[in-house]
């Protein structure tokens, strides 16, 4: 067996700064995919069948197309037809934040209509508005029941940011490549970085337990 762990070392600091990078995408992605699932979400339990529609087939497209092919959509074809350019990072976010909408909203659409109608209808019976109700209501039960769902998305995304190598974001996975072409060894540096997702998943993992549990504590007094 050939394996020579002593040429990793060198490269610490290069895949610590990829990791950052990998960590960057993950978060952006969540944080803008998010903010576009809640309207989507929203216009999915909308009674306009126009807009159910719109959602229906933004969530089909997007779950139906190989993510790998969306982020060349974005970095390639569009700049095509707009004549701009986005950086790879830019790219990244935009794509990887537009495949997450489309599962968070699917996510979030369950958790709303899992929450009671019958406590809407006595917030209404006492005059609280539809806002408020959505608000102080509907949105706190149901982010708390789809909290698994969106640690499993955010997990999902942190793997799902290795695809973004392809479009020479120097990821952790691009980084590994990088690292091969350099040493000529391929087991030792990708063998390093799937240690350092599994380490990233398992600790993602524990804080989502964590957060599950105190969120809980209500229900168990």
């Amino acid at each position: 067996m050939n394996l020579d762990f002593s040429v990793m070392p060198q490269y610490f600091g290069y895949l610590a700064n990829a990791t950052t990078i990998t960590l960057q995408v993950t978060l952006y992605a969540l944080f803008f995919g998010f903010v576009l699932a809640v309207p989507l979400a929203f216009m999915k339990l909308s009674r306009f069948r126009l807009l159910r529609w719109i959602t229906s087939f933004y969530t089909a497209v997007f779950r139906g197309v190989p993510l790998l092919v969306q982020l060349m959509i974005v970095y390639f074809g569009v700049p095509q037809i707009t004549g701009g350019n986005f950086t790879p990072l830019q790219a990244s976010t935009i794509a990887l934040s537009l495949n997450s909408a489309a599962y968070l909203s699917e996510t979030l659409r369950g958790g709303i209509m899992a929450v009671d109608i019958g406590q809407r209808e006595a917030a209404m019976a006492l005059g609280v508005s539809q806002f408020a109700i959505m608000k102080d209501i509907v949105i706190p039960q149901a982010l708390k029941s789809t909290l698994p769902g969106l640690v499993n998305e955010m997990i999902n995304l942190l793997k799902n940011t290795s695809l973004v190598s392809c479009i020479s974001l120097v990821d952790l996975t691009r980084a590994a490549q990088l690292i091969v072409s350099r040493t000529y060894r391929a087991f030792e540096p990708y063998l390093v970085i799937a240690v350092v997702y599994f380490i990233m998943v398992e600790i993602l993992t524990l804080i989502s337990l964590r957060i599950e549990r105190w969120v809980n504590i209500s229900d168990r007094r």
